[in-house]
């Protein structure tokens, strides 16, 4: 049922997408020859021609780009991610291939148009069918049947997270283990029993969340779910240090997993952060110089001492770097590893105003100028902080592989003072094994139009500034 499902979405999904690709054309040509009153070189008819073909071959890429398969693990920005690519890669292929036909001239204003104008209407219908699944599994419809191998940490951690989020729409049927260990959940008999389980329950899909010590089950288990013909899926017995999106390699058919893929590995994409770092922080800089300049008057005049404080930080690849910050407090003799309050009698009242609004790290923005730091990444921690962290807190040094910055996915998340530091690790993890140029201007956005700049937590751990 749940197979069936799908495919009438998949093919409403193309059937929808073909007609707004195709429409895109004519409505293109109205609006900039009739709309914006332009002068016609091709006749319309010759829009449409070229509308069906580019749809034709804009769905095949879509198809390529994976948009027709089941995205219920899929995160909507991932969705609309590959929409854009893919409609823009078509978009640029036909640009390219007009050029080159001498004999032709079609405007390539209103090409423009019909790229903007399917590809917003496509992303919108996305997120409308996305909001509409949403409430129709929360409702208890469409949910796929799943059946749990295993009972230690983590199939009991697989079905919390699809207990608590019934908009993914997982229903557990049971699980197989030794023995009854798992409370919530019906125990349907041991792994011996599976051949017999699989034919009597026909689950949709099995998760196999095994122990260390049931991982030899491994080829039977595959072995029964193959001849059962249900999709099996594993979660490794070492998850909680594998990244969520492995990469795969293949050594003369051995397949090898990356434990640690960072996009930002790649040359490319480095220096595409980079350049927009450099771009971004230098034309804030030369826009914001009036606030900092009041901000180091009200510095300055609030109590004695530097306008400036610096911090030494670590940063890429565990190097220590100055971070700079206007001076919130007033001088003391606290060592920097000790913890500062929200209601702190060393902070100045136009510091606590400062750091209420984050005006304090604007001087940041040079850090990110000199390469010190991104404007978008994990935050930079105190040396002393991370020696203790290190051996805390699992693939907590894992942050220092790229450059720390002003804001971060964890940041936008409100996991900022006196929050967990796991959790933030988590969301540092996620971003870079995740990082795209698209998440990094999603973040940026969320900060300013989120108001994640204005501090809010009432009881703010920070590092006592010397």
């Amino acid at each position: 049922m749940i197979r069936e499902n799908q495919k009438i979405l998949n093919r409403l999904y193309v059937l929808i997408d073909g007609a707004v690709l195709f429409l895109s054309f004519p409505a293109a040509f109205w609006i900039r020859f009739y709309l914006f009153q332009g002068e016609i070189g091709v006749p319309l008819k010759d829009y449409v021609v070229l509308g069906a073909v580019y749809t034709a071959a804009q769905l095949f890429t879509y198809a390529a780009f994976g948009l027709y398969q089941s995205y219920r693990r899929t995160r909507l920005r991932v969705e609309l991610a590959r929409l854009w690519q893919a409609t823009l890669l078509d978009t640029v292929a036909l640009q390219s291939l007009l050029f080159l036909s001498w004999g032709v001239h079609y405007s390539r204003g209103a090409l423009m148009v019909a790229f903007f104008l399917s590809v917003g209407v496509l992303s919108g219908e996305r997120i409308v069918l996305r909001r509409a699944l949403r409430r129709y599994r929360r409702a208890g419809y469409n949910q796929k049947r799943v059946l749990i191998l295993g009972a230690g940490p983590l199939a009991r951690k697989y079905m919390r997270e699809i207990s608590s989020d019934r908009t993914l729409g997982y229903d557990a049927i049971g699980y197989v283990a030794a023995g009854p260990r798992m409370e919530g959940l019906r125990w349907l008999g041991s792994f011996d029993e599976l051949d017999e389980l699989l034919e009597r329950t026909r689950p949709d899909e099995v998760v196999a969340a095994l122990e260390p010590e049931d991982v030899q089950r491994t080829p039977d288990i595959i072995l029964a779910c193959d001849s059962a013909g249900v999709r099996l899926s594993v979660i490794p017995f070492f998850a909680e240090y594998a990244p969520s999106a492995p990469q795969m390699d293949d050594l003369n058919g051995i397949p090898l997993m990356n434990i640690r893929h960072i996009p930002l590995d790649n040359w490319a994409n480095a220096f595409a952060k980079r350049a927009v770092d450099i771009v971004g922080s230098a034309v804030l800089l030369a826009v914001l110089w009036p606030v900092m300049g009041l901000c180091a008057i009200g510095v300055k005049l609030s109590s004695p001492g530097p306008v400036i404080f610096r911090q030494q930080r670590v940063g890429r690849d565990k190097k220590l770097f100055w971070m700079y910050k206007f001076r919130s407090m007033r001088l003391n003799d606290e060592e920097s590893t000790a913890w500062s309050r929200a209601q702190d009698g060393r902070r100045t009242r136009f510091g606590a105003f400062m750091r209420k609004c984050s005006l304090d790290e604007l001087p940041q923005l040079w850090n990110v100028l000199k390469g010190d730091m991104s404007l978008v990444g994990p935050r930079p921690e105190l040396p002393y902080f991370v020696e203790q962290f290190r051996t805390e807190v699992p693939m907590y040094m894992v942050k220092h592989q790229v450059r720390p910055g002003i804001t971060g996915w964890a940041q936008v998340h409100d996991l900022r003072g006196d929050t967990s530091i796991r959790r933030r690790i988590e969301h540092d993890i996620y971003y870079i094994e995740h990082w795209s140029f698209w998440f990094d201007v999603q973040i940026l956005l969320m900060t300013v139009f989120g108001g994640k700049f204005i501090n809010r937590e009432e009881n703010v751990r920070e590092k006592v500034e010397q």
